[in-house]
């Protein structure tokens, strides 16, 4: 069968994995504030059922709505973790592809809820997939750049969810002007069809080199480095670099390391772990995906509403997806450091900025919430509200060129190739985790708390500049078996660059095989073993 061989063409169609978490944040952020939503599965004084688009139905009660966004990342952590032995025994391919058939089971399911329970299991299968896909989507990717590329095309995965939630956002806005339950329906029957795009796109990808070499399937291993790197060439010089640090690690690997999941715990392993969890948790505990779900709740209180409310909330994904750009474009000459560094402190700021207009020019909404809606229990008008407002998108600008491409990036580069996959699941097991916290807690937050939301993840934001600065390296520009190196020599985390240069000229052919930058993986074993 053929098969696609640019880098790029093959990105595109692995990602489509992150544009379905996309499309589940805004198919739920778009249609919360709709009254088709809110009446159909109302638990307030008003309803149900369903009787008209200017009932006054309340919707779910504050901690139900948090459990129904939650149970998406919920399935997300269990499907991250099964993910990790899917992909180690059936390959990257056909891991991706069973998230992609949960995924269409799940939105069936969504789709002809007739009540909340029913809607809670749809998103938690929905998540299921999310979870598989989101762990491996990265790692298979990773394994298949050259190391140049790697930063932009495993990024690429943040970009294909900034178009998932663009999309399904302006699809969901569009059905709210359909009556009853059409009106969030048909956008959860819609959100099947990338799926499908999906597992038939990767029908015409290459498997990962790396688990191909890890099965001893050496064959097939050199096809597609020849395929993917080589340009067609099997003499290619970069070709036979990386078959032969491929061929080292394996070597490596076998002799000194007994493969199971209790070597991720192991004290040399430790460190490597920590960061990677952390580089999820923190991305979770930036606020972005809160402001992304509830972004409707946040300018409610800022005094918008109906279409005007959905229309200015659309604004923060455009910004999203644009601001995304940059960093595929040059993620790999910036490196992770200043991405992480800079992006959390610019984010604090924005946060703190919040939580001051809102302590300082907000107060109470009457008893109830405004419009009828409990979470929107803070009320913030005039100018000090549009600066809430341009707060609010200077914060996603932050975010989309920093830690929303680095933290899927960075995980899969830290972990050698044979837990890759098991490290790689549980670091994203602990983002969904998080991801399901959040989900459940900012709805009452935003009831008991109000303006303090803001409060809580500026000073989360400030402690990851921190702890990134102190203790993350530098891994743009590295091949992972260089990575691989880096960590077993234990170079303080402050000292490390991008070796961007060195890895192009190596792409290129331009360095002596001998004198590539990369050292025995014997050598470093005797080091520190």
């Amino acid at each position: 069968m053929y098969q696609i061989s640019n880098i790029y063409g093959i990105t595109a169609i692995a990602v489509i994995g992150g544009g379905l978490f996309g499309f589940d944040i805004s198919s739920m952020s778009a249609i919360l504030p709709t009254q088709q939503y809110r009446c159909y599965f109302n638990q307030g004084p008003h309803g149900p059922p369903f009787t008209g688009p200017d009932e006054p139905c309340s919707g779910p009660k504050p901690n139900v709505q948090g459990g129904i966004t939650a149970a998406m990342p919920g399935g997300s952590f269990i499907g991250a973790l099964v993910s990790g032995y899917l992909t180690d025994k059936l390959g990257r391919k056909k891991a991706i592809q069973i998230g992609c058939a949960i995924w269409i089971i799940g939105s069936i399911i969504s789709c002809a809820s007739v009540n909340i329970g029913m809607l809670i299991v749809g998103r938690f299968i929905n998540g299921i997939s999310v979870g598989i896909c989101s762990a491996q989507v990265p790692v298979y990717v990773s394994e298949l750049a050259p190391p140049s590329k790697r930063g932009r095309v495993v990024g690429s995965q943040q970009w294909a969810i900034t178009w998932g939630i663009l999309i399904m956002y302006y699809i969901s806005y569009g059905c709210s002007f359909l009556d009853g339950s059409p009106a969030f329906r048909v956008p959860w029957g819609l959100q099947m069809i990338p799926a499908v795009i999906l597992t038939i796109g990767l029908m015409f990808l290459p498997e990962s080199p790396r688990w191909l070499a890890r099965h001893d399937r050496w064959e097939e291993t050199n096809a597609v480095l020849t395929l993917v790197h080589g340009k067609g060439d099997p003499n290619s010089p970069f070709v036979k670099l990386e078959m032969d640090e491929i061929r080292q690690q394996i070597e490596f690997e076998r002799q000194n390391a007994d493969v199971s999941v209790k070597e991720l715990f192991h004290p040399r392993m430790l460190n490597r772990l920590h960061i990677g969890i952390f580089t999820q948790i923190w991305s979770q505990l930036t606020g972005m995906n809160v402001m992304m779900y509830y972004i409707t709740y946040v300018f409610g209180m800022a005094g918008l509403t109906g279409n005007i409310n959905l229309v200015a909330s659309s604004i923060q994904y455009i910004i999203n997806v644009l601001m995304t750009i940059p960093a595929l474009l040059y993620m790999d000459r910036w490196g992770r450091r200043p991405m992480f560094v800079i992006g959390a402190t610019l984010m604090a700021t924005w946060m703190f900025a919040n939580a001051g207009l809102m302590a300082s020019y907000g107060h109470a909404a009457p008893p109830g919430g405004l419009n009828n809606v409990a979470e929107q229990s803070w009320e913030i008008g005039g100018a000090p509200a549009r600066a809430v407002i341009a707060c609010t998108y200077l914060f996603v600008a932050s975010y989309a060129p920093t830690w929303g491409p680095a933290s899927w990036v960075y995980p899969p580069e830290i972990f050698p190739l044979r837990i890759r996959g098991k490290a790689v699941a549980l670091t994203t097991s602990c983002n969904w985790i998080f991801n399901f916290a959040l989900s459940y807690f900012v709805p009452p937050a935003f009831v008991n708390i109000q303006w303090k939301v803001y409060l809580v993840f500026g000073v989360f934001c400030a402690a990851m500049a921190v702890h990134t600065f102190f203790l993350f390296p530098e891994t743009a520009g590295k091949t992972l078996e260089d990575v691989e190196e880096m960590f077993l020599v234990g170079v303080p985390a402050w000292k490390t660059k991008v070796d961007y240069s060195n890895s192009r000229r190596a792409e290129q052919g331009q360095l002596d095989m001998e004198k590539a930058p990369h050292v025995e993986r014997h050598e470093v074993a005797e080091v520190k073993v």
